[in-house]
């Protein structure tokens, strides 16, 4: 194995963790968040999001879930998975923001580890 396919493979393993972990993340958020969990809720409501965009994150976020685990074999579908996550976690910061609430470390991981993600698929393929 040379170099180039060392460091591939290594970025790609890295991939693969970031994404399987940040997919059970987004799976478990999309779940309490399509069965209304109250924790979910009440940050929504302090939030001032609309119970009716409810239905629309958690698709977006199972949605992310599916592309990350999808772009361990297709890499421009975890590429484009990534990108997608990034940009909802940073309206969730952006939200926070707007609302003064600064309890937002997790929007904050959440925006990173996406981004960690993307760099690692593209320095995977």
């Amino acid at each position: 194995m040379n170099h180039s396919d060392h460091w591939s493979t290594t970025m790609f393993i890295g991939y693969a963790v970031v994404a399987a972990l940040l997919a059970f993340a987004l799976s478990a958020s999309a779940v309490m968040t399509f069965t209304r969990n109250p924790q979910i809720v009440g940050n929504m409501t302090r939030l001032d999001v609309p119970e009716s965009w409810l239905p629309w994150l958690a698709t977006a976020k199972a949605a992310g879930a599916v592309g990350l685990l999808a772009g361990l074999a297709v890499p421009p579908v975890g590429g484009a998975a990534a990108v997608g996550v990034i940009l909802y976690f940073a309206g969730a910061v952006i939200t926070h923001l707007r609302a003064k609430d600064y309890a937002m470390a997790p929007a904050v991981v959440l925006t990173l580890l996406p981004i960690a993600a993307l760099l690692l698929r593209v320095a995977s393929a």
